[in-house]
């Protein structure tokens, strides 16, 4: 294939000029911190925020005020236009809220965007289980929720949802493309243990008889309408025979025999990012 011929097929990611601010909490008697972004996108005149969820534990008498300012930037964002709720920021914040001067950026995505700018800026506290959760590799997760054994967390990882957050959640990482477009290759997933009752559920499995990372899949389960020769009572028997189904239709649903080592590590709740 000729260079020129090359460069048309690939695929490059079209961007649009964006413009972020950082801002900031400075309250009497505590050390100014970063409490949120604003990303601007111009040409839809959109604003994207993201703000910290902990604002209880430091801003005190002002928390309530900090909880809602998310929801009044939307707000009047939307109402005036971002460009004019913009300026007018900029021209009239001081005292415990203050912005910083606007920067530009290349845009492909910008709720991604705003999510990589706001976890490079503002570093908030670390609420488990209230606004973060712990991140495993699967190996990790296999031992945490598959033998009940005592592992930590690669890390905490703040993570927003409508979805309450729990002590039997975790997240990791999902490779692969048989889920998508519901977990698209790569992402960072949340997944909640489970007990019995998984017909229907998007499920983390480990086949635990095998060794490296292909051991592991996440599909929707179905009991099988297979027979199997192992039932319960036999020996080999470990769990019902059951079909992992994926949603993309390019790959193949497959059995899981009754006496196949596998083990259910968790329901799939939604993708992180």
């Amino acid at each position: 294939m000729e260079q020129n011929e090359l460069r048309m097929n690939l695929q490059v990611p079209q961007t649009s000029p964006g413009e972020y601010l950082v801002l900031r909490a400075d309250l009497p008697g505590v050390d100014p911190e970063n409490i949120g972004i604003l990303l601007l996108d111009s040409k839809a005149n959109r604003l994207y925020c993201r703000m910290r969820r902990d604002m209880h534990e430091f801003a005190e008498v002002d928390a309530d005020w900090f909880e809602h300012l998310a929801d009044d930037i939307r707000e009047k964002s939307q109402e005036l236009g971002a460009q004019q709720y913009l300026a007018w920021m900029e021209s009239t914040l001081s005292n415990i809220l203050l912005i910083s001067e606007r920067e530009r950026i290349p845009v492909d995505d910008f709720e991604k965007t705003a999510a990589r700018l706001y976890a490079k800026h503002v570093r908030p506290r670390v609420l488990r289980f209230r606004t973060h959760l712990p991140q495993y590799s699967l190996e990790a997760a296999a031992g945490k929720f598959g033998r009940q054994m005592d592992v930590h967390p690669e890390g905490w990882i703040e993570v927003c949802s409508d979805v309450p957050l729990a002590e039997d959640m975790f997240v990791t990482h999902v490779v692969g493309h048989s889920m998508e477009p519901i977990i698209p290759n790569g992402s960072l997933c949340a997944f909640r243990h489970v007990d019995g009752l998984y017909s229907g559920k998007v499920l983390l499995v480990e086949h635990y008889g095998e060794q490296g990372g292909d051991r592991y899949a996440v599909s929707r389960y179905f009991p099988s309408s297979s027979l199997d020769h192992d039932t319960e009572g036999n020996e080999a028997w470990l769990h019902e025979r059951f079909t992992l189904e994926p949603a993309n239709p390019e790959y193949k649903s497959w059995d899981v025999a009754s006496a196949d080592k596998a083990r259910v590590l968790g329901e799939f709740l939604f993708v992180v990012h």
